[in-house]
C-alpha cells in the first residue's frame, strides 16, 4: 500500500517476559514521529462502533490502539496533494501493534473490529482548544467519502 502523503506508521517493538510485556510507543528522540507534545489522551469503542469522520488544519494526530483491534482509515481530501483521493486502511492493535502519524487535513476514523472494547492513544502536537476547536467532521457515512465501513468478506 502507498501511504498517504505525510502519513507514517511504525512498527512497534513488544518486549514480553514472564511478567508480562512492555511497549514503547513515542519518544521525544523519534524525529521520525515526534514533533512537540501536546497533551495524550485516550478514546474507546466498542464493537462494531465507527467515529468517523474528522480532521485537523493544524494539528499532527499520533495513534497506538492498546488495547483490542480497531481498523483505522484515513483517506486524503488535500488539495494539491501528491496522493489526492488515496485511502490507507490499517488494521492496528494486539495483534498488530503500529503507531500512525496522520498529518492535518487527512480525514481519519476508526471502527473496532474485535469482539471486546478498543482503546486508542492520541499523542497530538497540539493541546485541545475548547474554545476554537480545531476539528472539522463529516458523517462516518457520507457519500463525499468513497470509503464502506462494513466488513469485507471473501
Amino acid at each position: 500500500m502507498q501511504l498517504i502523503d505525510g502519513v507514517k506508521v511504525k512498527h512497534l517493538r513488544v518486549i514480553p517476559d514472564e511478567r508480562g510485556r512492555l511497549t514503547e510507543i513515542l519518544r521525544n528522540d523519534d524525529m521520525e514521529f515526534f514533533t512537540c507534545f501536546g497533551q495524550v489522551y485516550m478514546t474507546t469503542a466498542y464493537p462494531g462502533a465507527v467515529k468517523a469522520w474528522h480532521f485537523h488544519k493544524e494539528q499532527t494526530d499520533t495513534f497506538a490502539c492498546i488495547h483490542g483491534m480497531m481498523k483505522i482509515v484515513l483517506y486524503d481530501n488535500r488539495n494539491g496533494s501528491s496522493t489526492k483521493g488515496a485511502i490507507n486502511e490499517f488494521f492496528a492493535g494486539i495483534h498488530n501493534p503500529i503507531l500512525i502519524r496522520i498529518p492535518p487535513g487527512v480525514l481519519h476514523g476508526f471502527k473496532c473490529v474485535s469482539e471486546t472494547e478498543a482503546i486508542v492513544v492520541n499523542i497530538p502536537n497540539k493541546v485541545y482548544d475548547y474554545k476554537n476547536p480545531d476539528e472539522f467532521r463529516i458523517p462516518a457515512h457520507s457519500p463525499e467519502i468513497p470509503y464502506d465501513w462494513a466488513r469485507k468478506d471473501g
